[in-house]
């Protein structure tokens, strides 16, 4: 399978602001739905590493941003699929609209309960605004980096960083969406080192 490589100049300026509308608006709403703008800790890293801890996706970036950089090439992947037709941009602004929408879902209570119900995520009370935006800006990258790069290596990068996660975190956007969907007890076990 061959996918064309988006040419950069193909996102006009219009689809940009459209997108930065769309996260406006994401940061808004999570902010008006009692998200904190930045971590309680009162301060902005660059990385957060500690996956057990209160700051984990609070910050700009940390390990579950890999899966949002995912999101981004299964965006690219899947709109050059369905609407390959459409402007590279208009592609684009429906990435952020959707990964917006998984933003303000992942960050409901139902959402968040499931997620510490479900998975070894205790202490996740939910995603700072910073945080979130962070992750819709990381989708983009990915989106951006898919249109540029072959198509084999968007999937060796998808694999190592999968790979990669799941060794250092043992979670990755896989076993993310298993747990959240169909948690699985042999994962559970192993998430938590046992």
């Amino acid at each position: 399978m061959s996918i064309a490589k988006a040419d950069p100049k193909k996102y006009s300026s219009r689809w940009w602001l459209a997108c930065a509308v769309v996260v406006a608006a994401a940061a808004l709403t999570l902010y008006s739905m009692g998200r904190v703008p930045i971590c309680k800790c009162g301060y902005v890293k660059a990385w957060h590493g500690v996956v057990a801890s209160s700051e984990n996706s609070q910050h700009l970036t940390d390990w579950y941003t890999f899966s949002h950089i995912i999101h981004g090439f299964a965006f690219y992947g899947l709109t050059w699929l369905v609407a390959r037709r459409l402007p590279l941009g208009a592609r684009l602004a429906a990435a952020v609209l959707i990964e917006s929408g998984w933003e303000i879902l992942e960050n409901t209570d139902a959402i968040i309960n499931r997620y510490r119900e479900a998975t070894i995520s205790l202490d996740y009370y939910g995603d700072s605004v910073l945080n979130s935006v962070s992750d819709i800006l990381a989708m983009t990258a990915g989106f951006l980096l898919a249109g540029r790069l072959p198509v084999a290596a968007t999937i060796a990068l998808t694999l190592a960083m999968e790979i990669g996660v799941a060794y250092v975190i043992r979670d990755n956007l896989l076993l993310n969406i298993i747990m959240l969907l169909y948690p699985l007890d042999v994962v559970r076990r192993w998430q938590a080192g046992a």
